[in-house]
């Protein structure tokens, strides 16, 4: 009986360690080997997850003092590269720690019944972490390879008085871009400060555009993009800068580099950045985080050729990837220009509803389909201003104005009071922000939809193409 008595304290006694053993363990890995002598294995342990949570602190001090810089890193793919390969050899590390301390804990010691629970806890904790490493570890190399098919670099960091124009682009090509006519064609200006946007929207058909007087185009074209053909449009821009790629050394893709040109020449606007999205693929993005929500404000026919499908009728709606699709890019019963406006609310939508919460809880998905589809020329040591900027943009309302009839003749369109209307709408926007004291008397138009040159076009039809007609059409 004694000898029993003291079996049982013993066994308690053994107990209590393997359980302060996975503790410590799960803790600061390597400390029960430390404790035991082990000290080579123990102190690699230790070590790494001293500088896991000196890593830990930093990212946070950076996230409340230095927020861009911190956004830049991880847009880098080689920090990502390196930040996967750590918290892999970290996470491997752990696993071995966690297993020596399982045998430090002799679990067939402790008796049939405690000796199979703690080794099924072991084996649930190195589950828990192999997983939890795998998940990381494939995020972080996903988004890495990711960055280096999206980003070409090449864009402008500097600002254009106190603005970033970031030039939009929807096609339905695939990755070799050819054939490609861009049909959603946008120019986002974005304030420096504020990060409050106007979003202008230029028509796929908009004729005999010029080009910036920088542009090597510009030379080849001198009264603008007319080659006498019917499909000399804005859309074929792009086609014609992969004719002319000679004109464009050094340049990732001269028939984005030609469209850029061509919207600064139509709007007057540097174009700092460019951003071309495969719309085909595009749905892709919408399905992955669960669709988008938007209010119709009238009956929009769904088809193809003349065909209707069916009618999304007024009211709210959820639409998953491929009804987004249809509904901004359907022409049945419509035309380009209000496909436009449905194209803007799509934008509006991911705007507001692709919140960093959404994109983090399907981040993994979301940087493999984006590295299939999109491509930009923004470089990542601008990803933290823009990133800021965009949190900003987040919570304003996107002024909208579009460059179609019966503001301006996509046929004949007056290109001076394009320039002249783009400077009018950002200022408007502009003043927006500025002291109630100033704001009335600065503020162009009076506070009206769009601002116009009364000689021009009647203002009443002007208005129709603002962003306070775009709720007609839809709204977030």
């Amino acid at each position: 009986m004694a000898q029993s008595a003291v079996l049982r304290r013993s066994r308690r006694a053994q107990t209590r360690r393997a359980g302060l053993f996975f503790l410590v363990t799960l803790l600061i890995p390597g400390s029960a080997q430390l404790s035991y002598g082990r000290r080579g294995f123990g102190r690699l342990s230790v070590g790494l997850w001293i500088l896991a949570v000196i890593g830990a602190l930093a990212a946070a001090v950076a996230f409340l003092t230095a927020r861009n810089q911190l956004i830049e890193l991880l847009a880098s793919a080689w920090f990502l590269f390196a930040l996967a390969a750590l918290i892999g050899f970290t996470a491997l590390v752990w696993l071995l720690a966690l297993a020596g301390t399982w045998a430090l804990a002799r679990p067939f010691q402790l008796g049939a019944g405690r000796g199979l629970a703690y080794t099924l806890l072991a084996i649930v904790l190195a589950l828990a972490l192999s997983v939890g490493a795998w998940t990381a570890t494939k995020a972080l190399v996903v988004s890495g390879v990711s960055l280096t098919r999206i980003l070409t670099g090449g864009g402008n960091t500097q600002h254009n008085n106190g603005r970033y124009n970031i030039l939009l682009l929807g096609s339905d090509s695939g990755p070799d871009r050819e054939g490609t006519r861009p049909d959603a064609i946008m120019l986002a200006s974005v304030d420096a400060e504020t990060g409050r946007t106007v979003l202008f929207s230029l028509p796929r058909n908009l004729e005999n555009v010029p080009f910036a007087l920088s542009s090597p185009l510009a030379q080849v074209y001198p009264s603008g993009f007319d080659c006498q053909e019917e499909a000399c449009m804005l859309n074929a821009v792009y086609l014609a800068g992969l004719e002319h790629a000679d004109l464009y050394p050094g340049v990732a893709d001269p028939g984005v580099q030609a469209m850029a040109d061509a919207v600064s020449g139509v709007t007057g606007l540097a174009v700092n950045y460019y951003v071309m999205v495969n719309m085909a693929g595009f749905s892709s993005i919408i399905d992955a985080v669960g669709g988008i929500e938007l209010s119709v404000g009238r009956p929009v026919a769904v088809g193809a050729e003349g065909v209707v499908y069916y009618t999304i009728e007024p009211g709210r709606h959820h639409f998953t990837g491929d009804e987004a699709l249809w509904f901004a890019r359907t022409r049945v019963d419509s035309d380009d220009f209000d496909r436009m406006a449905r194209q803007k609310c799509v934008v509006a939508a991911m705007v507001a509803q692709f919140n960093p919460g959404t994109v983090v809880n399907h981040f993994t998905e979301l940087a493999q389909l984006s590295g299939n589809i999109l491509v930009t020329d923004i470089p990542s040591r601008a990803f933290g201003e823009l990133g800021s900027l965009a949190l900003k943009t987040r919570v304003l309302p996107i002024t909208s104005v579009s460059f179609t009839p019966p503001l301006i003749s996509t046929g004949n369109p007056d290109f001076a009071f394009i320039r002249q209307l783009t400077q009018d709408e950002i200022a408007r926007s502009e003043a927006l922000d500025e002291p109630a004291s100033t704001a009335g008397a600065s503020e162009p138009g009076g506070g009206a939809g769009v601002s116009v040159d009364p000689g021009a076009t009647d203002p009443d039809e002007a208005a129709g193409n603002s962003d306070e007609d775009l709720q007609a059409v839809c709204s977030v």
